[in-house]
């Protein structure tokens, strides 16, 4: 008879796998993203938070004795890996098209983020963390984050010969 999986060793498997895939993304955006992005400097602080939160999360995986999948972990990052060869309409260098994208990913991974952080609250798992606090500062990522995607996405869709800042 197969043994059933505690939902919240998946659970926390699921978002570590997802969380290995986000910091790849967070670290390529702060590093690659056009200078003309407003709030471009911003990434890299959120990489950097991102990173120190799938740190937190390893803690509390730790602490309920729970082990990241291997087999989850090597899907998510194949498939962060993958995501990388689309066409962008570009055969060199970086297109603008690859921020609008790239972005829109890191709002889904920050807002997943935080819907963990309010799950495992809501839940009262023992996480040995002040989850308010890393609700909050993930809040804070998604609002840079989508500022950058707003900015990212007037620079890619704008008009030749027309600025890509556009008053909304």
């Amino acid at each position: 008879m197969r043994q059933v999986q505690n939902p919240l060793a998946i659970y926390l498997q699921d978002h570590h796998a997802a969380a290995q895939a986000g910091t790849a993304i967070a670290r390529r955006l702060a590093k690659n993203v056009s200078l003309d992005v407003e709030g471009g400097a911003e990434l890299g602080r959120i990489a950097l938070e991102i990173e120190e939160d799938l740190q937190t999360l390893k803690t509390i995986m730790a602490a309920a004795g729970v082990t990241p999948s291997r087999l989850k972990d090597v899907l998510a990052v194949t498939a962060e890996r993958l995501g990388r060869l689309k066409l962008n309409g570009q055969i060199r260098g970086r297109a603008r098209l690859s921020d609008v994208i790239e972005l829109e990913a890191l709002v889904v991974g920050v807002t997943g983020k935080m819907a963990l952080w309010q799950s495992l609250s809501v839940a009262g798992v023992p996480a040995g963390v002040d989850l308010t606090v890393l609700v909050t500062r993930a809040i804070q990522q998604r609002a840079t984050v989508e500022r950058c995607h707003q900015s990212a996405s007037a620079n890619a869709f704008a008009s030749p010969g027309q600025s890509g800042r556009r008053n909304s």
